[in-house]
């Protein structure tokens, strides 16, 4: 496993008393992000429904696909009784659906009257997960608890830290790859492969694990887009490109991007270029226990309003442990009316990306908050890369 049986047993420890002050009794847990802070569970199942029961005392249960139960024996501290799959009939199919089984599993722990909470707004359980338990608990109180294991998560343990500085190391990596290789002519998925492949081979002590997004690169007018990927197509002279991608390390996420222009860069990206660093340089002094997300994303529009620039969206999230299709916790994010009080050890990736009608800029940073203020965990050259 990835943690000591000790750490698992503080995270278990913290999930309950949030279910205490909620007044839940059991959480359905299916966020595979979750499922492995809880037990370690790590494996490619999460396309197929399963879940983590914990209960107010005991170990949790594990519950998924038959197929799948040897991969929760392997990589879970989770006593092999608690580990329970469903036949595979229930897979995919319009006749039964395997929270039928779930359900029935909690009746027969005595749970069917329970206050149940269940992660409504996630991407791995279904309108037709809430409707089979209730169809089947009737008599249980089911309750959206949605972020609820996720907000444990926010503070990092040194062990957690320790795997998204590795993961910065292999990310630092994939950018030095990407800037030596990219020129006009070469094909797009062929700089991608290029950083793939660097990602996944890490760094001579430890290798690199598949991040939860795939690289985006929009360029040219395509980088006015944030979550384009790549096409066949070779990159040209006179266009800009943003590369977003992340390191990942035993499921620990290091995101960065920067910008490169192939070409002499129009005035637009060199006024941008520097509204930008110095926008990310005032939310990183900003960054400071004590202070709320929304001071760090004020920091950052006071100082690019002096340039003229507005930018709509959040600019930035809290990362650690996830899996596809994102990288973030869901839970803090760097925007106006966020209230969240930053701490030690609260890891973010503040991404104040800029996204024009026909052209992107987009220089990142993925940062440590620490008593002293925020530490950012790649050592890389935060600019516009040019290269003629």
């Amino acid at each position: 496993m990835s943690f000591d049986r000790t750490e698992f047993e503080a995270r278990l420890a913290k999930t309950r008393r949030a279910m205490a002050e909620r007044g839940i009794a059991l959480m359905v847990v299916t966020d595979p992000s979750n499922m492995a802070w809880l037990t370690g569970y790590d494996g490619w199942s999460f396309y197929v429904h399963q879940c983590v029961l914990v209960g107010e005392s005991g170990e949790p249960w594990w519950i998924g696909r038959g197929m799948d139960a040897a991969g929760a024996k392997l990589t879970t501290y989770l006593d092999h009784a608690r580990i329970v799959s469903y036949p595979d009939n229930y897979v995919q199919s319009r006749e039964r659906h395997p929270y039928d089984f779930i359900a029935k599993f909690i009746a027969d722990q005595g749970q069917a009257r329970a206050a149940i909470g269940v992660e409504m707004d996630n991407y791995y359980f279904s309108a037709a997960c809430l409707e089979s338990l209730r169809k089947h608990l009737p008599q249980a109180r089911i309750e959206d608890a949605t972020g609820l294991v996720n907000w444990q998560r926010s503070v990092k343990s040194p062990a957690e830290i320790e795997y998204i500085r590795r993961a910065a190391r292999i990310v630092e990596r994939m950018h030095t790859t990407a800037m030596e290789l990219v020129e006009p002519g070469m094909r797009m998925n062929d700089l991608v492969a290029e950083i793939v492949r660097a990602g996944i081979r890490g760094t001579p002590d430890y290798g690199g694990d598949y991040p939860a997004i795939v690289p985006m690169l929009p360029t040219g007018a395509g980088a006015s887009a944030a979550h384009l990927t790549w096409s066949d197509q070779p990159f040209k002279k006179g266009e800009g490109t943003f590369m977003e991608i992340a390191g990942c390390y035993r499921r620990y996420h290091c995101p960065l991007s920067r910008t490169v222009f192939l070409g002499t860069p129009p005035q637009k990206f060199l006024d941008t270029e520097k509204a930008v660093l110095e926008g990310v340089a005032a939310a990183l002094e900003a960054a400071k226990p004590g202070n709320t997300c929304e001071m760090v994303e004020a920091a950052w529009r006071t100082t690019v309003a002096r340039y003229g620039i507005e930018k709509e969206s959040r600019i930035g999230y809290s990362i650690g442990l996830s899996y596809p299709p994102d990288w973030g916790e869901r839970t803090m994010s760097f925007r106006a009316g966020d209230k969240s009080v930053l701490a030690p050890n609260m890891c973010f990736h503040l991404i104040p990306a800029i996204w024009k009608e026909d052209w992107g800029l987009e220089i990142t940073e993925s940062f440590l908050v620490t008593e002293r203020g925020a530490e950012p965990f790649c050592n890389f050259p935060r600019r516009l890369f040019v290269k003629p």
